[in-house]
């Protein structure tokens, strides 16, 4: 059996990185006592997978990880195991108990949702982002492993809103293609020729898809 298990990185902890956020979380599953299942050899670790790594500086509301364990249990009852061995700005939120058999969380990631709360919005930026979205194409620079190399990020924009100071992205998140914040971010404000502003850019939510809809990925 496996929990997927979802959980938030508040914004106090953002600046910690993917694997010492790996590790926070295997040494509060060891505390919590839970019948987890480990790998076979010499080093015996937990099997313990995230569906999408946060960058440095980024919260996260509702982020996933896929915890291996031994036997059968309750979504319940694994949380009130395991959260009391976390720490306050990493709670979790829920667990689902899925069989082996079910996708990993990584393999059925499509896209993710991120607001960008900004502490100045330029003027007529409402505007300015309709204009950006009514583009066919939008060039930008992206850094590959292989360098820098250009390429097209507007197929991969499913959304982009703006409500008051803060901007809500839909940006595809998966093997295939993935758009990083930052970089529509850079794109946007280059377009609108204004400075890019302080702001705090969190990830909201995870996304599938199911019935060829977006969905939350926690539900499929």
């Amino acid at each position: 059996m496996k929990m997927i298990v979802v959980f938030e990185k508040a914004p106090r902890l953002r600046h910690i990185g993917h694997l010492d956020l790996m590790r926070a979380m295997q040494r509060a599953l060891r505390r919590s006592g839970l019948p987890l299942r480990y790998s076979q050899g010499f080093n015996p670790h937990i099997l313990l997978t995230f569906a999408a790594p946060l960058s440095v500086g980024m919260p996260g509301k509702r982020e996933i990880m896929e915890v291996p364990i031994e036997g059968e249990m309750t979504g319940e009852a694994f949380l009130q195991k395991l959260s009391p061995a976390l720490p306050p700005d990493l709670p979790a939120l829920s667990a689902t108990p899925v069989d082996d058999r079910h996708p990993a969380p990584m393999a059925q990631l499509t896209a993710a949702i991120y607001q960008a709360d900004m502490e100045t919005v330029p003027d007529n930026f409402a505007e300015t982002v309709e204009r950006f979205l009514s583009q066919k194409e939008i060039p930008a620079i992206r850094k590959t492993k292989t360098g820098m190399k250009p390429c097209d990020i507007r197929p991969m924009i499913y959304g982009l809103t703006l409500n008051g100071n803060s901007l809500t992205m839909v940006l595809a998140l998966c093997e295939k293609a993935t758009c990083k914040p930052d970089l529509l971010l850079s794109s946007l404000f280059e377009f609108a020729g204004a400075e890019r502003p302080r702001m705090l850019i969190t990830r909201t939510q995870l996304l599938g898809e199911k019935d060829g809809m977006m969905a939350p990925l926690e539900s499929l």
